[in-house]
């Protein structure tokens, strides 16, 4: 069966959210529900009985995700709100979002790694990313200017180019943006967090 739906047999649409939202330590608002078959009252003794179909919102992880990520924010004291974003992400919103994004990302990289690490427990293996405001579109642009203009300096020059410390998702846009190149190869290298993407020139394949 599965886990992310419940089949309810109750009273009212109210007692099976309230049901629904008890089982999986969600908030009743969370809960989707579908009337499956509703039963007459037996001769005016016994209300109507419902069989409902119940479901989370968005899927469970992302749901207790946002629960956790609410309480650090909360602690935080900044104004800002979370919210679930096609169902794979969420998104970060409000007067403090600059705040929330830091310097060059930092303070949002540092808080997602932080929310994955306290919700790991309950769905282990569901990595939950995190943006603020755009952030990640602006970013992942600004990733691909660089790793064109690393291409450039790499060619120009025939030897290879270290780029900054990169989290994996930012290697992988630099890998993919120069995936296609004749002149250029790249490999990442390093440790977190100071793993980085190094360019190489494709002429040249003795290692450096």
């Amino acid at each position: 069966m599965n886990d992310d739906i419940l089949v309810l047999d109750v009273s009212s649409a109210e007692e099976a959210r309230k049901n629904a939202a008890a089982a999986w330590n969600l908030d009743p608002d969370d809960i989707t529900l579908t009337v499956i078959e509703e039963g007459k009252a037996f001769f005016g003794l016994l209300g109507k009985r419902l069989k409902v179909e119940a479901r989370p919102s968005a899927p469970l992880y992302l749901l207790r995700g946002r629960d956790i990520l609410n309480s650090i924010l909360g602690h935080m004291d900044l104004n800002v709100d979370s919210e679930i974003v096609d169902g794979e992400g969420m998104n970060l919103l409000g007067p403090d979002a600059g705040i929330v994004i830091g310097k060059y990302g930092e303070t949002l990289k540092a808080m997602e790694y932080l929310l994955n690490l306290v919700a790991r427990g309950a769905d282990e293996g569901r990595r939950i990313v995190l943006d603020s405001d755009g952030y990640r579109e602006r970013r992942e642009q600004s990733l691909q200017r660089m790793a064109l203009a690393a291409a450039r300096k790499c060619s120009d020059r025939g030897r290879p180019v270290h780029m900054e410390p990169m989290t994996s998702w930012e290697r992988r846009i630099v890998h993919l943006t120069l995936k296609d190149s004749r002149d250029v190869e790249t490999r990442s290298m390093g440790d977190p967090p100071s793993r980085k993407v190094v360019v190489y020139p494709r002429s040249h394949r003795r290692d450096y």
